[in-house]
């Protein structure tokens, strides 16, 4: 089913389980610790990584293994490990090459969740990180490469910025530098935009989001695309290149080939940390991501048509949507996003952060919640809210304008939705 020449659409529906004769039509929830073996030796060669089996649900389980099967097939991927949350995924994929001492590049445009994750939690770690303008030209990004730096990260579209990535810039530079590219692809989906295809290594989701699309659990994913070449630069990947004495000395890259980054990053990392998704949550997923293909391209249909009502509406100070053909991203989003970018429309109103906080008091259909990227219409102000541990500099170098509102257009009509926002700015 995995096959690549079925669409996203029949992935979206299909991919991941293909049941047998007289086996559930649809995945079933397998709520089970543990599974059963015959003999000894059965189980021993599952723990030594001999043979590919189930044993224990913090490694694998059979629910978990499809969701991440089939989201692998979505994104053109060779495997993918689902995990607890987006920020587990996020850290997971940095720790899987990174130890103390090591050294990684980010965008400083990203997610506050993962900003604050890796400036103060990873160093206490001794992981170090220099976070990067993804707007500067490519020599001024490079210069911030360190010898002992492991990995290059940033978001397709940035949470709440909507800063539009250029992946096949940022790809160039962290190949020229003997490391792999890791992209947050929550917001674009890989029904908008699957970064492998212009060079990415890793692609990780807060699978929270679109994915599951109906806010009901929270989860990650870490997918790799096999094309990195971990022994080619084997210095400064030893984690993955030397043997792991944890693993009776055996080699990931020699023994799983293409599948040696998210072997590891199960038998080792998921094995010693374990922030597992469970298989219930999995299962919401999995339904979540049958309809994937056709929510987002109403997610972006409406989004542009509130984008051009804030646009035109003399209350606005400033719009921020890429699908707007005067947005400083509308290029670039043409480009890696031609289909659409995602439903998350970000503005700000003339009078600035109290007019702002009135304005989304004052709002009925579009409810103030933690969340985006759900079915349902959402909006939050980024600097009281999600990012408030940050300064007004901190907020200004994450691309978060303190009378930034971030506005998450569901599913619903979009009259409903512009009507709302009219009501709102009346009063």
């Amino acid at each position: 089913m995995e096959n690549k020449s079925f669409s996203k659409e029949t992935i979206c529906v299909q991919g991941g389980w293909q049941p047998k004769k007289g086996e559930p039509r649809v995945l079933p929830i397998y709520q089970s610790t543990t599974f059963k073996y015959e003999t000894s030796e059965q189980m021993a060669k599952l723990f030594d990584l001999e043979e590919s089996g189930y044993f224990y649900t913090r490694l694998q389980n059979p629910t978990n293994d499809a969701v991440a099967s089939k989201i692998a097939a979505l994104e053109g991927g060779v495997a993918a490990m689902l995990t607890s949350s987006g920020q587990a995924a996020s850290f997971y994929a940095i720790f899987n090459i990174c130890s103390a001492g090591d050294h990684f590049v980010s965008a400083s445009t990203i997610y506050g969740g993962t900003f604050n994750l890796f400036a103060v939690t990873m160093k206490k770690l001794g992981i170090e990180v220099t976070f990067v303008d993804p707007d500067a030209p490519e020599e001024e990004i490079a210069k911030a490469f360190r010898p002992n730096t492991k990995a290059l990260f940033a978001e397709t579209i940035s949470n709440p910025s909507l800063v539009v990535l250029d992946i096949e810039k940022f790809a160039r530079i962290a190949h020229g530098n003997g490391v792999p590219l890791i992209i947050d692809n929550t917001f674009a989906t890989p029904i908008n935009c699957r970064p492998f295809e212009w060079g990415a290594d890793i692609i990780i989701h807060s699978t929270t989001k679109y994915m599951d699309g109906h806010a009901t659990n929270v989860g990650g994913v870490i997918v790799d695309s096999g094309n990195f070449d971990w022994d080619a630069h084997a210095d400064k990947f030893p984690g993955l290149t030397t043997p792991d004495e944890s693993y009776h000395g055996l080699t990931y890259t020699k023994k799983f080939g293409k599948g040696a980054y998210i072997t590891k990053a199960t038998a080792q990392v998921m094995r010693d940390l374990g922030s597992i998704q469970s298989p219930q949550n999995a299962f919401l997923l999995n339904l979540g991501l049958e309809t994937l293909h056709l929510r987002m391209p109403q997610h972006c249909k409406n989004a542009q048509k509130v984008a051009e009502y804030l646009h035109d509406n003399e209350k606005v100070a400033w719009v921020n949507y890429c699908g707007l053909k005067d947005n400083k991203y509308y290029e670039l989003g043409q480009k890696y996003l031609p289909n659409g970018s995602c439903g998350v429309v970000t503005f700000g109103l003339k009078g600035g952060r109290d007019v702002s906080i009135k304005f989304m008091d004052n709002l009925k259909l579009a409810a103030i919640v933690t969340h985006v990227a759900d079915a349902r219409t959402s909006v939050l102000h980024p600097a009281s809210h999600t990012h408030r541990q940050l300064t007004d500099e901190q907020l200004i170098a994450a691309g978060v304008a303190p009378d930034l509102i971030r506005f998450s257009v569901g599913i619903e009509n979009v009259n409903d939705i512009i009507a709302d926002i009219e009501q709102a700015l009346a009063k």
